[in-house]
């Protein structure tokens, strides 16, 4: 069908405005809404991050700068902060490992393993998840749970990961004066890395093995 006035096509519009204008309208809003809310959603996500970097800056020159124990202390207050405040950062899991490290140096062992716990249940990123994973098993062994720690170990790695497993369950055999099984995984950590020179210490941890054969 086509008009032949102009009239009638603006009447037409009239019209079409009037059966549907409003549910159009809406749909512009809504789209428009879209739009601005995830760019909001992507600004807040970028000053969240920067915000984050510096707070953890902060807590790095810290730690680095001092080595007192007020200094710890203020840098396990800002590494909690970060955790709180910028949960699901990168920064809040860094910042959750040098939480734990430094409850490790003042003894606090149970507060160690609560933040390594949270770290490897986020599940947030591999890496950082196995590192996390590590450490638990190396804390639990210090509270005489070795045999708890060892069960961590299920999901399987690769590469440098794997050889870091390796020396820790080795550690944690050995502990328990499972000698058999701490030179397997001794072994099998060297296995699993490309160049065994860079670990060292490995290839002694297993020389002192042999030499009790």
């Amino acid at each position: 069908m086509t008009y032949q006035t102009e009239e009638e096509q603006v009447q037409r519009i009239k019209d079409l405005w009037s059966s549907h204008g409003v549910p159009l309208l809406t749909g512009v809003v809504l789209a428009l809404a879209g739009v601005f809310g995830w760019q909001g959603w992507n600004n807040y996500q970028e000053a969240q991050a920067a915000n984050a970097s510096a707070l953890y800056q902060n807590m790095l020159e810290t730690m680095l700068s001092d080595q007192s124990e007020e200094a710890k202390a203020r840098s396990a207050e800002l590494a909690a902060q970060i955790r709180s405040d910028y949960a699901g950062t990168r920064y809040a899991d860094f910042a959750g490992l040098m939480q734990a490290r430094l409850a490790v140096e003042s003894g606090d062992l149970a507060s160690a393993e609560q933040v390594l716990s949270e770290l490897v249940e986020s599940r947030t990123d591999a890496v950082l998840n196995e590192v996390a994973r590590q450490r638990l098993a190396r804390v639990m062994a210090a509270q005489e749970r070795a045999e708890e720690g060892l069960k961590l170990f299920v999901e399987p790695v690769s590469g440098p990961l794997l050889a870091g497993r390796e020396e820790v369950r080795g550690d944690l055999f050995l502990g328990l004066g499972r000698v058999d099984e701490a030179r397997a995984a001794y072994q099998a950590a060297i296995d699993a890395l490309e160049d065994p020179r860079q670990r060292p210490q490995l290839q002694l941890k297993l020389d002192d093995l042999a030499e009790e054969v």
